[in-house]
């Protein structure tokens, strides 16, 4: 979230930051809002000063025993009263609207990131490890199927498109995967692990930034309403909509029921109460473990603040149709290791650095080719100021594909969940910047693995560092 003040303050910089992201100027549009909702707020603190200066002043017409002034000035202490709900409805229907206008901005980006409309533009910083060769290597989803370990098919049967079902070694791998990055993070990098809720509300999506946004990518889960209680919200919407002639009976029964869903209005009305009893399936672990800091005001000495979760995440995928729909690429459900820190404004780009090399030290350890860009303005996340992207080489494709990104977002949002700190020194709380990256993606190192560490009858070698989560286990054969 954007501080229109900022934009206020220096305009030319805030949209120079956006037309590098291939945005069009933003800010006299923002500024001319914002300047209607200061009149209005100058127009009610003049309505409140002038209530109070005349009511004042009544009690002196009134010991003057001047009856015809007190009169009216009462009259118009009467009248001012009567205008100010109207001014301040008109005041939080501008903050509304100014700041939904915000809301749908994105950060703007650091000046050392490098400019560019898409991936093409991306930079690489470096590369490790050399690619295996392989003659003739399998996409993961062969090797898995003809182990008799992936099973696409069953997953199809009960949950559609983009599921898989990970069976035996397969799936303890995985499992293996998620402990060998977690147990590294906490152990040697410092992170603290956490088990997070993996239902949030709006106001955690919102503070992360994938609300409003990017409300058609996510999954939502909604508790089913009992028919009492559905009953109940259909009798409360009777009463409310009784002038517009639907049913004013006092009990429910199947014709005012069909009278008042007829109706459009209460269709929606219907729709949107019972959608509150709505809650988000994470689409990353980044809402849950950012919004630890939620509405809370930290002391300096408990930054830097680093946090790690191995969660399932869901994403529905809405602008992806088409791409990587064999295989464990782009699923609706995947698992992923997370890492996220909070710390102070200054600190903030070293500690970017620092969980950049916590991810790629995963890739290391598991002897996997990647290659680290850093990606350009058009590439970049909504919430992000500066992007770093790890790709793990993948043979079947024989290219680099994405495996972690490790962004550093600001206060972008810590604004949108009012997250700040306390200073040890200086003046009052300030926001803290949070910074969140992929440490890494268990579904697509999965991938990366069994691609990577193919043999030529099929199997598949272990990674030395997974052995010992592995039970000892070296290679993964057929399932008997």
């Amino acid at each position: 979230m954007h501080d229109i003040r900022l934009i206020r303050d220096d305009p030319e910089s805030f949209d120079r930051g956006l037309e590098r992201r291939g945005l069009d100027p933003q800010s006299a549009r923002l500024i001319e809002l914002d300047e209607r909702r200061r009149e209005v707020i100058g127009r009610l603190q003049a309505i409140q000063e002038r209530r109070n200066a005349a009511s004042k002043e009544v009690g002196q017409a009134k010991a003057q025993k001047d009856e015809a002034r007190a009169a009216a000035l009462i009259a118009e202490v009467a009248r001012l009263k009567q205008d100010a709900p109207a001014a301040e409805a008109e005041q939080a229907r501008l903050e509304d609207e100014l700041k939904a206008a915000l809301a749908e901005i994105p950060n703007i980006p650091l000046d050392e990131a490098p400019d560019g409309p898409d991936e093409t533009a991306n930079v690489e910083l470096h590369r490790v490890g050399t690619p295996r060769e392989i003659h003739d290597a399998k996409a993961h989803y062969d090797l898995g199927e003809a182990l008799g370990l992936i099973d696409f098919e069953a997953a199809s049967r009960m949950s559609g498109a983009r599921f898989a079902v990970l069976k035996g070694q397969v799936a303890r791998l995985e499992r293996a995967l998620m402990s060998f990055m977690l147990d590294l993070h906490t152990t040697e990098h410092g992170y603290t692990e956490v088990a997070p809720p993996l239902l949030v509300r709006d106001e955690a999506m919102f503070g992360t930034a994938q609300l409003p946004k990017f409300r058609d990518d996510q999954f939502s889960a909604v508790r089913q309403l009992s028919d009492s209680e559905i009953s109940q919200e259909i009798l409360a919407l009777k009463a409310e909509f009784s002038q517009g002639g639907l049913p004013k009976s006092d009990h429910l029964d199947d014709q005012s029921a069909a009278s008042l869903l007829a109706s459009d209005v209460g269709i929606r009305t219907l729709m949107e109460r019972l959608w509150q009893q709505r809650l988000w399936l994470i689409p990353t672990a980044e809402v849950s473990l950012t919004n630890l800091v939620r509405e809370q005001i930290l002391g300096e000495d408990e930054l830097p603040l680093r946090v790690t979760a191995g969660t399932p995440c869901f994403r529905a995928e809405a602008g992806a149709a088409g791409r990587d729909t064999r295989g464990l690429i782009r699923q609706h459900q995947f698992t992923k290791v997370e890492l996220v820190s909070v710390t102070t404004p200054e600190k903030s780009l070293e500690e970017h650095e620092r969980m950049l090399a916590c991810a790629e030290e995963v890739l290391k350890r598991l002897d996997l080719p990647f290659r680290t860009v850093t990606l350009c303005t058009g590439d970049m996340g909504f919430s992000s100021r500066k992007t770093y992207d790890i790709e793990v080489w993948l043979p079947a494709q024989k290219t680099y594909r994405e495996i972690s990104s490790c962004s550093v977002c600001g206060d972008f949002q810590a604004r949108r969940m009012n997250a700040r700190y306390r200073p040890a020194e200086g003046k009052g709380p300030r926001f803290v910047h949070t910074l969140n990256g992929s440490g890494v993606a268990v579904g697509r190192a999965l991938v990366a693995v069994l691609e990577n560490y193919q043999q030529e009858d099929g199997s598949i070698a272990i990674p030395a560092a997974l052995q010992p989560y592995m039970g000892g286990l070296t290679t993964i054969g057929r399932a008997s």
